[in-house]
């Protein structure tokens, strides 16, 4: 367990360095103050170039790691919007409609990396739209069923958490709630002789609980995986099982988020970074998961959560102790 904690916390203490390498050399890049480009000297504005300009309100190095950052932690359990919101500050990126648009739209990256992975349940839910596959309509209605609570009391109360609780402290405070809920559900697994069954076996009343306990997750830095993966294995579903259920329902709910902050600032996010840097952030994105995705199944085949609950808490404190010194 010692070996464990001390890999996970090397990886947040990384995560963390890396983030502020590439804000100091996006910085040194502009010649000016972190996030500017330029710097308060008299004239400085025609005399300094920067990768972020007026045609671009982010650099190269800022939008690969928005990128790499979606991508690894979108299906981890470990809150991706908490990633988001820390990588973005820490690089001095506004926070605004736009910025907050483009953080979720390139979550259609992660889409497409589950529908590649997960082709074959995925076709089996389309064939259930033409009547061919019962079980495929089972799932689909789950799916559904689950999706709910949370979009209904996201749209409800949207402006209220964006405004309210999309802040570096609250997210550190779920990062450590989430991380003692893991390695207590870890802990309770371990003990435990039930096996749970698997994703043909979930009801739709077993999919409304996890669907009402997703509504935990609106809470930025909770994590929409963490909820689904820990409220299925307690309603009774196997681990292996809790997790592809989580990956399908994050398909639809990523697709949900993704289109309507399209919709709603898609004309300010591409006026602000423009569709070679979506583009590029998409391309990151669906690549980074990829590798998350493939190597969460390999893991979890032969582990439990537990790695996950450290690596939350580590980063939680560590992000405390940044804040506590002004770093962050």
């Amino acid at each position: 367990m010692l070996r464990s904690l001390a890999h996970v916390r090397s990886i947040g203490t990384a995560l963390v360095v890396v983030i502020f390498g590439l804000n100091t050399l996006a910085a040194a890049g502009g010649g000016g103050e972190t996030g500017a480009g330029v710097t308060d000297t008299p004239g400085s504005e025609d005399a300094v170039t920067s990768d972020r300009d007026d045609a671009c309100g982010m650099t190269l190095a800022e939008v690969v790691v928005l990128g790499l950052v979606e991508g690894f932690t979108e299906y981890l359990p470990v809150s991706s919007t908490g990633h988001i919101i820390l990588a973005q500050r820490a690089m001095g990126l506004e926070k605004s409609d736009a910025a907050n648009a483009y953080a979720i739209c390139i979550q259609a990256g992660a889409i497409g990396a589950v529908l590649l992975l997960y082709f074959g349940r995925v076709r089996q839910m389309l064939r259930s739209f033409f009547g061919l596959d019962p079980q495929g309509s089972k799932i689909v209605v789950n799916i559904v069923v689950a999706f709910l609570p949370a979009a209904v009391l996201g749209l409800l109360f949207e402006r209220v958490i964006e405004d309210f609780l999309f802040g570096v402290k609250p997210i550190i405070a779920a990062w450590v709630v989430g991380g003692l809920a893991i390695l207590a559900v870890a802990r309770w697994q371990k003990r435990s002789s039930r096996t749970g069954c698997g994703l043909e076996d979930l009801t739709w009343k077993m999919a409304l609980i996890i669907g009402l306990a997703q509504c935990l997750a609106l809470w930025p830095g909770t994590s929409r995986s963490l909820v689904t993966i820990v409220s299925g294995v307690l309603v009774g579903l196997s681990l292996p099982a809790a997790v592809e259920f989580s990956f399908l329902l994050g398909m639809i709910t990523l697709s949900a988020a993704t289109a309507y902050k399209g919709l709603e600032y898609g004309p300010e996010m591409l006026q602000a970074y423009g569709w070679t840097h979506l583009m590029l952030g998409f391309a990151i994105a669906t690549v980074s998961a990829l590798v998350a995705v493939k190597w969460m199944v390999a893991y979890l085949n032969h582990h439990s959560l537990a790695i996950f609950g450290y690596y939350r808490l580590v980063l939680g404190v560590v992000a405390a102790v940044l804040v506590a010194q002004g770093l962050l």
